[in-house]
């Protein structure tokens, strides 16, 4: 009976949360998005990097993964009034790559831009100056430092406390997703199982709490139909 009961329960739960088609469409035209600073890239986007989506970005090393995971942890701070979401990011660094400086240098351009689109319709353009400065940006963004695979999958499992403790947090970078799991790591059904877990709870965190999940990637050659071909690094 009690068995019973439990199902009936999650029957129940499942069909009260039924969407309609036309709900989800309007839901997908009024999702938000935080620009590259590329207007071409954003175009291919649809507008940008998506909330309540994971995007999954890769490219070989120095190519410039880093550098859009930090203009994005900037970009997102953009307030309203210029198109931005005025929001807050968290940056999980597995490699080590992240520099303040660099971040700092970044946040200027930033501002800069918004000066410069935006110069000839301001009221309070000395107020702006005050509030927009490279230490505010630098102040909002939160850094985690993953120096293993159990670091990394203990800090992702601790982002649904830590987002719901800010929620001003609109995006989450991870640089990069693979990096710990391609070292050292023999049993190869286990990391299947802690990638597969790491990759559901991150569409969990950007559903419930409408941000975006950006994963950076490093790709591989993979021998493909008899041709090697790049591929992102632990894809199947």
């Amino acid at each position: 009976m009690r068995t019973g009961r439990f199902s009936d329960l999650a029957g129940a739960s499942i069909v009260a949360g039924a969407q309609s088609a036309w709900d989800m469409l309007l839901e997908e035209e009024h999702n938000k998005h935080i620009t590259t600073s590329c207007g071409d890239l954003d175009k291919i986007l649809g507008g940008g990097i998506s909330c309540k989506e994971v995007t999954e970005i890769g490219g070989i090393p120095g190519i410039g993964k880093t550098q859009l995971g930090i203009q994005l942890a900037i970009n997102v701070q953009i307030p309203f009034d210029y198109g931005g979401l005025g929001g807050k990011a968290i940056y999980i660094d597995t490699e080590g790559s992240f520099m303040a400086e660099r971040v700092f240098q970044v946040a200027e351009g930033c501002i800069e831009d918004m000066l410069k689109l935006n110069v000839s319709q301001l009221k309070d353009l000395e107020t702006l100056k005050e509030k927009m400065h490279p230490n505010t940006f630098l102040a909002n963004i939160f850094y985690f430092r993953a120096c293993s695979y159990t670091e990394q999958i203990a800090v992702i499992n601790h982002l649904e406390k830590f987002v719901s403790e800010h929620k001003d947090v609109r995006i989450v970078v991870i640089d990069s997703v693979t990096f710990h799991f391609r070292q050292d790591f023999d049993d190869m059904a286990l990391r299947t199982r802690l990638l597969s877990g790491m990759a559901s709870k991150l569409m969990k965190l950007a559903k419930q709490f409408s941000l975006a999940v950006v994963i950076l990637n490093q790709v591989t050659m993979k021998f493909t139909d008899g041709s090697f071909q790049l591929t992102l690094a632990l894809e199947k």
